[in-house]
């Protein structure tokens, strides 16, 4: 394996960043992180319905499309070439493009209103349909099943389908019978994402409309379909039977915690080595494993596969640049909003070992619905592992599970979404923060030691524990700056402000009383405030960080070193 220095031949292919397209992505000669083996393994294990529930962002969308070109009639056998699945020449004579597919993404299924996502439900499946016209002229179909076709690929003079409520719930089982009547081969169903459409309806309030619209689409697509070889189904969660799988027989469900196709959903410790040797930038891998690594599914440790491929995307071209959230900028971030909103004083524990790379124990409910979320705190820890915020770091009896943050990218997020949380809620107590800022402008270091305090005794702090010095130090410098944003306005407030010989944690100016503020923050190791907060006077006087404050014409300004510690602070004013 090459070393991954920048002497060494850098790959030309184009990283896949967005393709969902395994076609697309063959064809042009995209770089493939080989998944064929899924293939295999599932034509080995293969169950009626198979339901693989995995994070957003995981390749599988990616396998879907996969599993249809190589499944459906006219499979381009040189899209595989090279690849895995390729070495199992039994599989590929019996099953490589001898299927009917039907293949749907709900994905994008999601409206402010029930009658619009319902519209772009009947859109979808519609125009898979369309991919079938060549059934109008099947000489294999009788009149009645053409004029069934005709149903589903109606289409209105504005261009939409004209489904029926009824010729919706048997859409995809009249379109399975018509294609088997055609081929002489059962059909192979693929349903993308399939919980997006309940997601989006629960954040909306249409979710029991919604979710009868999918379950009896499932129900008769799915339960005693005749017509049918076998199904898989992605999505985050497992809805609970009650909710949409109604009188399935067992669906064969591979979540998280299974062992089976664990290594099929992520990259592997391997596959990011050899991606990053092959663009020149093996000395990155460190960087990436930090970052982007710790899911643990099944038995397998695994990458988010968006996020090493945006990273490698971008480090190829510059390997100094800086780690970014892809994968947390791509996702709304509801649910820790809701963790936070409902947490009392044991979940804000929890969440602060959380934060300091402990691990805490949880019994996990893998069958849920989405309204489930709000009845009781415990099914958001679950929602949370399933959906890729947590991972197991190993298993307990009754379906206890240790979880833990799985990387950086993770942290970061839980950091931004508890500033986020505390600035709604500090801003919300009003004369508290007229207090504590009043304090700070009159120099009265007591009184801003006293109120601050207050807030870190209410809210969430880092732990003592894994974390390094510096981001404990960067969690309590948002912390402030979060209280200081509400002055927006009326205070200049500037963080990390080039100022002298260095970088001022935090300056403030309030011109029309002339008067500036200037802020180190240091981490008191052990709970040693004092010498904290010397270091950080100290350090202002050394670097000058007054100049800026002094060349803008403040004439009274104020130094503060303030020294935090879990939930407490000591705050010293300067000479």
């Amino acid at each position: 394996m090459p070393s991954g220095g920048r002497g060494e031949r850098i790959m030309r292919k184009k990283l896949p960043v967005g393709i969902e397209s395994f076609e697309k992505l063959r064809r042009e000669d995209f770089y493939y992180v080989d998944k064929t083996g899924l293939i295999r393994d599932l034509l080995y294990n293969w169950g009626e319905v198979n339901l693989f529930t995995r994070p957003r962002r995981f390749g599988k969308s990616l396998n879907m499309s996969m599993l249809k070109t190589f499944f459906e009639i006219g499979c381009d056998r040189s899209l595989f070439q090279s690849l895995e699945i390729m070495k199992e020449t039994t599989l590929c004579e019996d099953y490589m493009g001898k299927f009917p597919v039907i293949f749907v993404s709900l994905k994008g299924v999601g409206a402010q209103s029930f009658s619009a996502a319902l519209g772009m439900l009947k859109s979808l499946i519609g125009n898979e349909a369309l991919r079938f016209s060549f059934l109008l002229e099947s000489s294999l179909l009788n009149e009645t099943e053409k004029r069934q076709y005709q149903a589903l690929i109606n289409l209105d003079t504005e261009g939409h389908f004209r489904m029926s409520e009824e010729v919706l719930t048997n859409s995809l089982w009249t379109l399975g019978g018509l294609l088997e009547r055609h081929y002489g081969r059962k059909v192979i169903l693929l349903i993308d994402e399939y919980d997006v459409p309940l997601d989006k309806a629960e954040q909306y309030g249409y979710y029991d409309e919604m979710a009868l619209v999918i379950r009896n689409l499932f129900q008769q697509a799915l339960k005693g379909n005749d017509s049918l070889q076998f199904a898989v189904l992605t999505g985050c969660l497992r809805i609970s039977k009650e909710s949409i799988f109604t009188g399935l027989n067992n669906p064969k469900v591979l979540s998280v915690t299974e062992s089976r196709f664990d290594e099929y959903f992520g990259f592997t410790d391997a596959q990011v080595r050899k991606m990053l040797a092959d663009y020149g930038i093996g000395d990155c891998f460190g960087t990436v494993k930090e970052w982007y690594d710790g899911y643990h599914f099944g038995k397998k440790d695994v990458y988010c596969p968006w996020d090493v491929i945006n990273y490698c995307d971008s480090a190829k071209d510059d390997p100094s640049i800086q780690p970014e959230p892809y994968w947390g900028n791509t996702s709304d971030n509801r649910i820790v909003r809701r963790l936070l909103q409902k947490a009392d004083r044991q979940t804000r524990n929890e969440i602060e070992k959380l934060i300091a790379g402990e691990a805490i124990t949880k019994t996990i409910r893998q069958e849920l619905t989405y309204k489930d979320l709000d009845s009781s705190i415990e099914n958001i820890w679950s929602v949370l592992f399933m959906t890729g915020y947590l991972t197991q770091c190993g298993r307990l009896p009754d379906n206890r599970w240790r979880l833990m943050i799985p990387n950086l990218e993770i942290r970061w997020l839980f950091e931004t979404q508890i500033r986020a949380w505390f600035e709604e809620t500090a801003v919300g107590d009003s004369v508290r923060l007229r207090t504590f800022c009043t304090a700070l402008l009159e120099g009265d270091a007591e009184k801003v030691e006293k109120e601050l305090n207050v807030y870190l005794r209410s809210s969430i702090s880092i732990r003592d524990n894994s974390v390094r010095k510096a981001k404990k130090e960067n969690f309590y410098h948002g912390f402030l700056l979060g209280l200081l944003k509400s002055m927006e306005g009326t205070w200049s407030v500037f963080s990390n402000e080039e100022s002298g010989d260095g970088y001022s944690d935090i300056l403030i100016e309030v011109p029309e009383q002339g008067v500036g503020v200037v802020i180190e923050l240091k981490y008191a190791e052990r709970g040693d405030f004092a010498g904290a907060c010397r270091e950080a006077l100290t350090q202002i006087e050394k670097r000058g960080y007054t100049e800026t404050l002094e060349l803008d014409g403040m004439e009274t300004i104020i130094r503060y070193g303030i020294a935090c510690f879990r939930k407490r602070c000591r705050v010293q004013k300067g000479q």
